[in-house]
């Protein structure tokens, strides 16, 4: 257990390093990436930059997805809502279909809400821009310890009404494929489970941050994203 905590902050760590190596803004989308591949959102979670999901966007990448990494972003400390709002107008700016999200943390409950929006969207004849999410130590019910935080980790108190939106987001929850950390220190199990998902799957591993850069679980996500446009 120790040893898997350890570890888990020194992801923490190199993937703080990567901002200075790589700088802030993510490569832009392969221009190449067309056909039948779907493109991929990337949404990390709260105070994350998008270095922390860089193993996963270099795997995507180079299996040809246009990933997309949104720069304005940054350090993903505004309400979820308002997250949610910003990345709908980016993929629609974009006009991008069949979008898997690939999201950690925080970014399961964004993209859960943009799930929510594009079925709601889809039954009123409008088009659909997302297929479904792929997510990592997401606390979809909440967690209680953000009753002793401050700043954006309050956002994720159980009581509030956007804990409540996203457990009433059924429809959404029956495309998210939920990958979870055997133990997570910030997320205890009953959070992150979400009911109605395509699939709830336990992984052998310790803590929050270090499945994002495991090959193991690179290698789950990718099992996850399609391979053709739906």
């Amino acid at each position: 257990m120790l040893g898997g905590l350890i570890a888990d902050y020194t992801y923490v760590f190199r993937s703080r390093l990567r901002w200075w190596r790589y700088g802030p803004k993510p490569p832009q989308p392969l221009e190449s990436a067309e056909g039948d591949l779907p493109p991929v959102l990337l949404i990390p979670g709260v105070f994350e930059t998008w270095h922390y999901l860089k193993p996963l966007h270099d795997a995507l990448r180079e299996r040809g997805h246009a990933v997309h990494a949104v720069p304005e972003l940054g350090f993903n400390r505004h309400p979820i809502a308002e997250v949610a709002a910003m990345l709908a107008a980016y993929v629609e700016h974009r006009d991008l279909r069949d979008v898997v999200i690939v999201a950690h943390s925080k970014g399961g409950l964004i993209g859960t809400l943009l799930l929510r929006d594009d079925e709601l969207a889809a039954s009123e004849g409008q088009a659909r821009r997302f297929s479904r999410m792929i997510s990592l130590n997401t606390p979809y019910a909440g967690s209680p310890l953000s009753h002793y935080a401050v700043g954006p980790w309050r956002e994720f108190r159980p009581t509030l009404p956007v804990i409540g939106e996203v457990g009433a987001a059924h429809a959404a929850h029956a495309r998210t494929h939920v990958l979870r950390a055997a133990y997570d220190q910030y997320v205890p199990a009953e959070s992150a489970v979400l009911p109605g998902a395509a699939e709830n799957v336990e992984l052998p591993h310790v803590g929050h941050f270090r499945l994002l850069g495991l090959p193991t679980v690179i290698d789950d996500v990718l099992a996850r994203v399609p391979l053709r446009r739906a």
